[in-house]
């Protein structure tokens, strides 16, 4: 799969920036238990962040537009967003208040458990936004989450298809008020608990996630891609339940494998590619991701063909 001959894509990516604060342990500790780690470490994260850098790396051209706190970790934040060739010209430092920050637990097998303190992401406005109409008016896809507030999420879900500009609503966290978004986006991509969370239906079973995702369709997703895990993905295609397999890899860390699999999306999608290219390559990509240890670990575009080459 090689990169299509066209002029490379423009996406924006509005969203959330953290300081990820991560403690790896033998076993996520129960409630009330105190557990050993093994290790500690410090990356720049954040949905939007992580999305972002993925589809830089993956050869996109890629805007973010949010907000940094007035302290080290907003500076950092820049630099590596700069670092990984994303622009930030539309992220605003927020004064007097720091930047978000997620403090991760993550085991050995790959499983994790994750708290988030907004910070200065929950400083983002509609008026950040619109001032940002310029950049979502011209690109070929805009992607958005919910870890920063509705209201801004809606605005830019609203100047994307005032401009005709398609959008991706990465439901996370989960917010039950995202379904009233549904109608703006053109695709959602819920993992397997916000599906569950926003439909109310449970399983993964071909009855019960058709059930779950022609839910979201009749709510007003435009297609609604969901990412299961180990169990790969799913989507509606045409009104029939498309399932595909998770490559296998040895797990290291799922941090950030959703949030990678959502970048190779929008930038799969924003090259051409259909839904079903683009979702094995976004499967191909997240795989990668979870070989590796952080949210920081998103592949290049010459990493994930090479390793379609090698597994298909």
């Amino acid at each position: 799969m090689s990169t299509p001959a066209k002029i490379t894509p423009k996406i924006v990516v509005v969203g959330s920036i953290n300081a990820d604060f991560i403690v790896e342990v033998k076993a996520l500790p129960r409630a009330n238990e105190t557990v050993m780690g093994k290790s500690f470490t410090t990356v720049i994260g954040g949905k939007g962040v992580n999305q972002a850098v993925a589809m830089a790396r993956l050869g996109c051209d890629t805007r973010m537009v949010g907000a940094v706190g007035d302290d080290a970790f907003g500076q950092q934040a820049r630099a590596y967003l700069k670092t990984n060739g994303v622009k930030d010209e539309h992220v605003e430092t927020v004064a007097a208040m720091p930047t978000g920050t997620a403090h991760i637990t993550v085991a050995t097998d790959g499983q994790n458990t994750i708290a988030v303190a907004p910070g200065a992401n929950a400083c983002v406005t509609p008026e950040m936004i619109e001032a940002a109409t310029h950049l979502i008016a011209v690109a070929d896809v805009v992607v958005v989450q919910l870890e920063i507030p509705l209201e801004a999420v809606r605005k830019a879900l609203e100047i994307a298809r005032a401009h005709g500009v398609k959008a991706i609503l990465n439901p996370a966290p989960v917010d039950m008020a995202a379904l009233a978004l549904m109608p703006l986006a053109d695709v959602v991509t819920p993992n397997d608990t916000e599906l569950s969370s926003l439909t109310g239906i449970e399983g993964l079973g071909d009855a019960t996630l058709h059930a779950a995702l022609h839910s979201l369709s009749k709510a007003g997703a435009g297609q609604v891609v969901a990412t299961l895990g180990s169990n790969g993905c799913a989507a509606l295609i045409e009104g029939t339940l498309i399932r595909l397999p998770a490559f296998r890899v040895e797990a290291v860390d799922a941090t950030g494998a959703g949030d990678v699999f959502n970048g190779a999306l929008a930038c799969e999608l924003a090259w051409g590619r259909s839904l079903i290219d683009a979702l094995e390559f976004a499967s191909a990509a997240a795989a990668i991701s979870v070989s590796r240890p952080s949210a920081n670990s998103a592949p290049t575009r010459t990493e994930v063909e090479a390793f379609l080459s090698e597994t298909v």
